[in-house]
């Protein structure tokens, strides 16, 4: 199974929770982005039904595949 961290960051003179290589939108307090990640992270634990996804890969080929909508992440929140 995967595990996603989100992780609270200074980012743009706040601050952000940041997934990997990705920020969130900006917020004006530790506490906003922390509530907001653990928000975001509650989501991402939530089963969806199963479909097809498109997407480009790291080469720009087209991928179809079949995203299993119950097959969600472990996550969690530091800072």
């Amino acid at each position: 199974m995967t595990h996603v961290t989100y992780r609270i960051v200074e980012h743009d003179a706040g601050w952000a929770y940041r997934v990997g290589d990705t920020f969130s939108e900006t917020f004006a307090s530790h506490d906003a982005a922390r509530t907001a990640a653990v928000a975001a992270s509650r989501e991402q634990r939530v089963s969806d039904q199963t479909a097809m996804i498109e997407y480009a890969d790291a080469s720009g080929d087209w991928v179809t595949e079949r995203a299993d909508g119950h097959d969600r992440p472990e996550t969690d929140v530091e800072g």
